[in-house]
């Protein structure tokens, strides 16, 4: 290397160069996997997973960038060749380690090095007996061929680092090296798109093995570690036992009990109608006329409920878009303490209701105006097994006239060009997202003031809006009188009223059915039963005639036989709803945070068996 000043770029492009090696030996040592997958998917696990080993790269190469600048201003007096060379072999031979581990823990976990082994550290007796059957000598091999071919690439790429010519300034050679080193802010954050990065960017494929083949172990183990402190252990509120026989009434399944009779009549005309999912953006019900919020500002979904089936007391299972989505599409709940979508290894134990449908016959789309990547959705919705994905990437600049992305009147219409052409029966799901914050909407002010709660009015009745065109225009086509339309939201709000953290009111959710494959005499049925979010996914398989037994924590609200219970969990705390009212719980004072004058205390503990259990179900995922 002559060029001292290309020993930043070189050194970055080591570490590369090194992720790359690891992927390959990776595939290698997993080789029975590897052969199932077309040299295109392998060729991409390289491809996809260059993110995350650039990511990973910019992490190793902020200290010698930075010993760089040191050097630049001490000049001869610095031995920074030596150090570099010290500590890349200290941190080289540390991800030889974490990266072998990773190779066997793979084979016998089937995810990827992340902070699983921590639960072991206190039992090293079992560590000692689950590596036992390790092959070691295997492992050695690899571990120092891992480590014989990075050093030889190091020596390649930057062998001994020129000194700084006379005739160059110091301070010019340290200016020069601290733009190398803001340069890492790109890598080191996944690009310059408004979401950091997280394994959702790298998931790429509907075969498990090879969205694995793409994640960076060390990459992985540091970020399971950061988000390990969002999953701290709940304290038990009682014992296992009491708790499930508390359970059962609601979810038998989920405590290994029968389910009972499936005696819910049928609302449709035909077995196996197409299904539109649309969930709706932060549709809380105090804006939702039918349900009993605030008239005038969803005239069009007030208008669906009065046609079709209408379930007035459903409650979201938690507050934010990405707890909603695994609620509805998985029927899986909340946690107070994390959410389960920031784990892969765990959302893909989950059942989907596009995996259960796609079982039916039924082909596949997914709809989001913003970014797939944000809070690992996209990891999540591959696991599902969506045939197509469409988000912000695939709509055109200037539809992207939005801060997270394409409005909802654009994503609708790209969702009513598309399903000329979906193959019957679909399952079509569309997120919008136009009714988040900041509330920018391309629109005639309806609500007039910038005061928050109006802003947030106005953007609802501009999806609302929105979807009564894409539904005027649906209704012309064909495949519209053989489709069922369920339309919910994924959570709901605080405004207006600015509701408190934890009070039912700001869980309060719409749910309605519609569409053609409604029957005739079931249009205008309300279902006063009071749900859980979580509910919805058993409730569409039964009107299907499709099994839900994998769905635990779901039950088919238009059973007869439904106990009325939702269960909803928030940061550090839960509240249940029953015809008795409502209670509410902080787990961090562990008190009543409100409690109604007739709830009595076995809903109270009935909420806090639920958030036992459930949280139980969650750490063994």
């Amino acid at each position: 290397m002559k060029n001292r000043f290309v020993f930043q770029p070189r050194y970055f492009l080591f570490w590369l160069l090194f992720f790359g090696l690891s992927r390959g030996l990776f595939l290698l040592y997993h080789g029975a996997a590897a052969r199932q997958l077309s040299t295109g998917t392998v060729a991409s696990t390289f491809f996809y997973g260059l993110r995350l080993d650039a990511s990973a790269a910019a992490y190793l190469s902020a200290v010698p960038f930075l010993l760089f600048i040191v050097s630049s201003l001490l000049g001869r007096r610095f031995p920074l060749g030596r150090i570099i060379a010290v500590y890349t072999a200290i941190t080289g031979a540390l991800m030889a380690i974490l990266i072998t581990i990773d190779l066997e823990l793979y084979r016998t976990w089937g995810f990827r090095l992340d902070d699983t082994p921590l639960q072991y550290l206190s039992s090293p007796g079992e560590m000692a007996a689950s590596a036992g059957s390790s092959p070691v000598w295997l492992l050695l091999l690899c571990f120092g061929g891992l480590l014989g071919a990075s050093w030889w690439l190091y020596k390649k790429l930057l062998g001994n680092l020129p000194e700084l010519p006379p005739w160059f300034g110091r301070l010019r050679a340290a200016l020069a090296g601290l733009l190398y080193a803001s340069l890492l802010i790109l890598p080191l954050r996944g690009g310059t798109q408004q979401i950091p990065l997280n394994q959702s960017d790298v998931y790429f494929s509907e075969v498990p093995f090879a969205n694995h083949a793409a994640i960076n172990a060390p990459w992985n183990l540091v970020s399971a570690l950061l988000l390990r402190t969002d999953a701290r252990p709940l304290a038990p509120f009682m014992a296992d036992s009491t708790a499930r026989r508390l359970v059962a009434p609601l979810y038998p399944l989920a405590v290994g009990q029968p389910a009972p009779a499936d005696s819910s009549a049928s609302l449709l005309s035909e077995p196996r109608p197409n299904v539109l999912f649309i969930i709706l953006e932060s549709f809380t019900a105090k804006l939702v006329c039918s349900v009993g919020g605030e008239p005038g500002v969803t005239p069009v979904l007030d208008s669906l409920a009065r046609t079709g089936v209408l379930f007035k007391n459903v409650y979201a299972a938690g507050d934010r878009s990405q707890k909603g989505l695994v609620s509805l599409l998985s029927g899986y709940p909340n946690q107070p303490t994390t959410s389960i979508i920031k784990f892969p290894r765990k959302t893909e134990k989950l059942p989907h209701l596009c995996q259960s449908l796609a079982a039916a016959g039924y082909s596949s789309h997914y709809y989001y105006g913003g970014e797939l990547a944000f809070a690992n959705m996209k990891s999540y919705l591959r696991t599902a097994g969506y045939q197509k994905l469409t988000e912000r990437a695939d709509f055109k600049a200037s539809e992207q006239n939005s801060k997270w992305g394409a409005h909802d009147h654009i994503l609708f219409n790209k969702v009513l060009a598309d399903l000329r052409q979906q193959p019957q029966p679909f399952f079509v799901t569309a997120f919008t997202l136009s009714s988040h914050e900041p509330f920018d909407v391309p629109m005639k002010t309806k609500f007039p003031g910038s005061e928050e709660p109006n802003m947030f009015r106005n953007s609802v009745y501009y999806t609302d809006q929105s979807l009564g065109k894409f539904l005027k225009e649906a209704q012309k086509q064909p495949w519209y009188a053989h489709t069922l339309l369920v339309l919910v939201a994924d959570h709901g709000h605080l405004l207006p009223g600015y509701s408190k953290n934890d009070v039912p009111e700001k869980f309060h959710i719409p749910l309605v059915l519609a569409g053609g494959a409604l029957r005739p005499e079931d249009r205008g049925k309300v279902v006063n039963t009071i749900g859980s979010q979580t509910d919805v996914a058993a409730t569409l398989l039964r009107q299907l005639q499709l099994p839900a037994q994998q769905y635990i924590w779901s039950r088919d609200l238009l059973n007869p036989q439904a106990l009325p219970f939702a269960y909803y969990c928030y940061t550090d705390g839960l509240g249940t709803v029953s015809p008795a009212g409502t209670v509410t719980f902080d787990n961090v004072g562990r008190r009543v945070t409100h409690r109604d004058p007739a709830v009595p205390d076995a809903q109270l503990q009935l909420g806090q068996a639920m958030e036992q259990l459930t949280m139980e179900d969650f750490a063994r995922r």
